[in-house]
């Protein structure tokens, strides 16, 4: 028998549970034991959680009662909604992605409370919205009522676990590293050169790994209720786009330019999702110093000593970074 805490993970096989879940894994001695909460045990991903010692789970965001018992007896949860996941042309036609993580926000919050969770952390990102209205900005709407859906859903669900006086920390993510290897990188243009085209104009970006989500995520646990009621913005590098082509022209060994974008360009990219990208930056641009504040590197070191610089990361994924 054990006396460690369990911690259950939501998303346990995905970027953001993942880090968390080997974060736990990895600390052998520590005081918490991992329950990874996956839709389908049998998946290699959650089998490979299971050789190393998780308990594995099975529970759906949509499904109260599973999450519920996937709750059941723990100390705390760490939860994560996934606005791009897959979704059959049903499942879109019943309701937006920005209502489909609200219900599972909601869902979520109802079982902690009613589980007795002692410390959520739960994955969130800013409501754009007030933003814009302050700034009196014009942008597209999107769902009927959002900005930035993937952000404004997940800053409007925060309420769900305030209003039951869930105790939670909020952890504010921001633009993935791994980003640039789904085409958001430098690309080589007709003229043979490489160029970095994010339109972030001369504002400061912020960006991390998503494996330091989860291990920001441990740390917050480790460091008990201080954080709880708290927000915390999580980064692992704030770089300008000229800045960015900098770094890629030293980790790529051949010279990338920066050529920003206007955001109506980004808009206008004809891509699914365009006009949200578009939106996405805008807001990074118009809200830098804010967004960069809230994301001190310093504290999130702090929690997470492991932070992995933006530089490190490009050595080790270079190769994989697609440039045509």
């Amino acid at each position: 028998m054990t006396d460690k805490k369990i911690i259950a993970v939501v998303g346990a096989t995905g970027s953001q549970g993942g880090g968390l879940a080997r974060a736990i894994l990895d600390d052998a001695g520590g005081p918490f034991t991992l329950r990874a909460v996956t839709r389908d045990a049998s998946s290699p991903a959650a089998e490979e959680l299971a050789a190393r010692g998780a308990s594995v789970v099975e529970a759906d965001l949509d499904d109260e009662q599973s999450v519920l018992h996937a709750f059941s007896g723990a100390y705390g949860a760490f939860v994560v909604t996934n606005f791009w996941v897959q979704r059959t042309p049903e499942e879109e036609a019943a309701r937006t992605r920005a209502q489909m993580e609200l219900d599972q926000a909601a869902i979520a919050a109802r079982a902690a409370k009613a589980a007795g969770l002692k410390h959520v952390v739960w994955s969130t990102l800013e409501d754009t919205r007030p933003h814009f209205e302050h700034q009196g900005t014009e942008l597209p709407t999107l769902l009927g009522e959002y900005k930035v859906p993937h952000f404004d859903a997940k800053g409007e669900a925060n309420r769900f676990f305030t209003e039951l006086g869930v105790p939670t920390t909020f952890l504010e993510t921001t633009f993935y590293y791994e980003s640039f290897l789904i085409g958001q990188g430098p690309h080589r243009g007709a003229d043979g050169k490489l160029a970095l085209t994010n339109p972030m104009g001369d504002s400061v970006m912020a960006l991390v790994a998503s494996e330091d989500i989860g291990r920001t995520a441990y740390g917050i646990f480790l460091a008990g209720p201080k954080y709880i009621g708290r927000t915390v913005g999580l980064a692992g590098a704030h770089y300008t786009g000229a800045e960015l082509a900098a770094l890629f022209t030293k980790a790529l060994g051949e010279e990338v330019g920066y050529r920003p974008l206007t955001h109506d360009e980004t808009r206008a990219g004809g891509y699914p999702g365009a006009v949200e990208i578009g939106n996405m930056y805008q807001f990074y641009a118009d809200a830098a110093d804010s967004f960069i504040e809230s994301r001190d590197l310093d504290r999130v070191r702090r929690i997470n000593p492991r932070l992995k610089p933006l530089e490190e990361w490009l050595r080790e994924h270079k190769s994989e970074i697609p440039l045509d």
